[in-house]
């Protein structure tokens, strides 16, 4: 029954009824007929073979890629009115298997804070802790360095599914970095490991790489690996994609097992019933477009797009938060930089180290180190969305040379970036149909840096970045701001930086969140399934009531170990 994690950061529906054998198909002509299964999971593409899928450092390859279901948000008011792409996962694997890999679980009052909303001590920091340890598997660095000073073992899993790791090719500025926090102190002190629960302060990042082979990890390199593809009771069907949910009963409570699918464009379209639950496990963007299509959502929208009310669940696409994010970059006197990877000459020979040793620079991310801030205690954030006195306003990535692509930077030059993510925000945006044809794009609204306590942690961040590279450490190093951050030299200046250059750290949660049993608010009980609804339940990013502080995939894996306890008990599955 672990196939039931499966459902992790996947674009699929999970169905389960009973079982017979496991496989891949690629068609629905290909499934047996007349029979029936445990668990079959409709999804996107193969990840295996695809090179760009496993080498980490060439994760951006695949954004508006056709393993990119290439999604551009509505215009953003805090952008300026600007629209920005949102890159989702078309594979097996979801987003999971073009992310950038990073590991971080966030605040331990984050959780705390679900556990309060939803009356349910599980989903609390102490109670998800071991589901983050079950879930991981942390391996040594791909070049075996020392790792004694880097992270805390003790707070990692050894036996999960999902690889982690600590970067596995040195970085030049890493001492550096662990310098300038040095000499600055304060609150860039040097945190062990900021996945304890306690992120604050400056610390190594860890990756969702397997360091013993240099390859990403993902929720299908785990969950839907070949031991498990080889189980009597899973069958995976990919190049599906989920149109709606179908009611399969018209009593008292409405009842949906049935899903509506097809293969092709303008294709076929094909159903499956399961005889207990629909698993949708679609994320935040996927799960609740398919319920809207369904006819599960506030009523008033669903009639004006031409869509048949069902279950009035006003909350469906609401309350949708995600991390905005800058990344400022600093021209610096160095040539072993980040761009000395990226130059094409040097592609071919890194990609033949790393298929031959599972080492060099392709064994990484964006960054090599991280760390956690609030702002100062005399800024003013009303209201302030941050869990806790311990849980962070803002995020920075520290990197060996530009963190994305910028066209304001001099060509041909060497840079250090670092990055600003607001992790607490306090806007809320929406997802809502574009049209009733339940394949058109849904209209994206994530309302980056709409809301003003949001603009104010931005720029604070921003002057934060400004602080840290300013300790003596970086004295001939970096010559020079770059990429129009040169410009921000008051907070007006500043604001307009914002507005032109913030954009979305691919983290939308909450679109179908979760509530107390009982509440009127929400999408899901704590339990994830559905309110109003029979036979149906969503293990995703979509139901965390509050966005966490950190990167979400970890996050998301601790759900569904969880989500797949509470299945087992109620279908009194064994454990093990």
């Amino acid at each position: 029954m672990k196939s039931l994690v499966a459902s992790l950061a996947l674009s699929f529906v999970l169905i389960s009824t009973l079982p017979t054998r496991a496989a891949i198909y690629e068609k629905v002509s290909d499934l047996p007929m007349n029979s029936t299964y445990d668990f079959i999971v409709v999804g996107g593409d193969h990840q295996v073979g695809v090179l760009d899928a496993e080498v980490p450092w060439f994760a951006a390859n695949l954004f508006l890629s056709q393993f990119d279901w290439n999604y551009t948000t509505v215009p953003q008011v805090g952008l300026g009115g600007r629209t920005v792409d949102i890159p989702r996962g078309r594979i097996l694997g979801g987003s999971s298997s073009i992310n950038f890999m990073i590991y971080t679980r966030a605040a331990r009052e984050d959780y705390d804070r679900w556990a309060n909303i939803t009356g349910d001590q599980g989903w609390s920091w102490n109670s998800l802790e071991p589901y983050f340890k079950k879930s991981e598997r942390l391996t040594p660095p791909a070049d075996n360095h020392n790792t004694q000073c880097q992270l805390d073992p003790s707070v990692h899993g050894t036996n999960g599914l999902i690889t982690t790791s600590l970067s596995g090719f040195p970085v030049p500025i890493d001492q550096n970095v662990l310098t300038a926090a040095e000499q600055l102190g304060g609150d860039f002190q040097f945190n062990l490991d900021v996945n304890t629960g306690n992120p604050l302060g400056i610390g190594w990042l860890q990756t969702i790489v397997d360091g013993t082979t240099g390859i990403r990890g993902s929720s299908a390199n785990g969950y839907l690996a070949p031991q498990f593809l080889q189980r009597p009771n899973l069958n995976v069907l990919v190049n599906a994609e989920v149109s709606r949910l179908i009611q399969t009963s018209n009593g008292s409570v409405p009842t949906f097992r049935g899903v509506e699918f097809r293969q092709n464009e303008g294709g076929q379209l094909y159903y499956l019933n399961a005889t207990k639950e629909v698993i949708l496990s679609a994320g935040s963007i996927g799960s609740p477009h398919i319920m809207l299509n369904s006819g599960i959502g506030p009523a008033t929208d669903l009639k004006a797009i031409g869509v048949e009310p069902i279950v009035n669940l006003t909350d469906v696409g609401e309350n949708f938060a995600d991390h905005s994010v800058m990344a400022h970059p600093f021209i610096v006197n160095s040539n072993n930089t980040f761009e000395k990877i990226r130059d094409p000459a040097n592609i071919p020979g890194e990609l033949d180290l790393w298929n031959k040793t599972h080492g060099g620079p392709l064994v990484d991310t964006i960054a090599s180190m991280l760390g956690f801030f609030r702002v100062s205690e005399n800024v003013t954030l009303n209201p302030d969305f941050a869990a806790g006195p311990n849980t962070p306003h803002f995020e920075h990535l520290i990197a060996n040379g530009l963190i994305v692509p910028n066209n304001l930077v001099p060509q041909n030059a060497s840079f250090f970036s670092m990055s600003t993510s607001v992790t607490s925000p306090v806007s809320r945006g929406t997802l809502k149909l574009a049209s009733s044809d339940p394949f058109d794009a849904p209209l994206i609204d994530p309302a980056l840096l709409k809301e003003e306590s949001d603009r104010i942690v931005m720029r604070e961040a921003i002057k934060h970045v400004l602080a840290f590279t300013n300790a003596p450490i970086w004295d001939g190093f970096i010559v020079a701001p770059s990429g129009g951050l040169q410009n921000a030299t008051t907070d007006e200046k500043i604001d307009e930086y914002i507005s032109a250059a913030a954009s979305t750290f691919f983290h939308p949660t909450s679109t179908l969140s979760m509530s107390a049993k009982g509440a009127k608010n929400g999408v899901v009980d704590p339990d994830l399934k559905v309110k109003d609804i029979v036979g149906l339940r969503v293990v995703d990013a979509s139901v965390f009531p509050f966005i966490p502080t950190g990167h979400t995939s970890s996050a998301v894996y601790a759900v569904a170990e969880r989500a797949a306890d509470i299945i087992k008990a109620e279908y009194c599955v064994s454990h093990h």
